[in-house]
């Protein structure tokens, strides 16, 4: 593999190009440049730096392990403010989340999404058990 650029070094690693602009003015990432005096990331950077090879990329990197992939069964919009309920198999996810992450993500009823839940924040239906 040869280098690549710092947009996608970026993406594999989970981080901002903006990130990888400071790490390299600081010496915590070795980088190249084209003749056009552009960045470019060899491919051992990638690994010492923890990458995840493009084969086994999956999109984004979280943190969270949960996850409940679902369809939205209603989107509540108030304000800058959204509710969200995910139907994930026997669960029902709701979250708060802001009425441009509705927009953006296009989230309306019927539509597939995956409901992520992180330790930190954790969503409660009330039901039987």
């Amino acid at each position: 593999m040869s280098a690549i650029s710092l947009g996608e070094a970026a993406k594999r690693l989970g981080v901002s190009v903006d990130t990888l602009r400071r790490w390299d003015r600081s010496g915590r990432l070795r980088t190249l440049r084209d003749d056009s005096n552009r960045r470019l990331v060899p491919p051992e950077e990638l690994e010492r730096l923890g990458a995840i090879p493009e084969r086994h990329r999956t999109g984004d990197r979280l943190s969270a392990r949960n996850r409940f992939p679902g369809v939205v069964r209603s989107v509540q919009a108030d304000g800058v403010m959204a509710l969200v309920e995910i139907e994930a198999g026997p669960f029902l996810v709701t979250a708060a989340i802001t009425r441009d992450a509705v927009e953006e993500l296009d989230l309306r009823e019927g539509a597939p999404a995956i409901a992520t839940v992180k330790s930190t924040s954790v969503m409660v239906v009330r039901g039987e058990a």
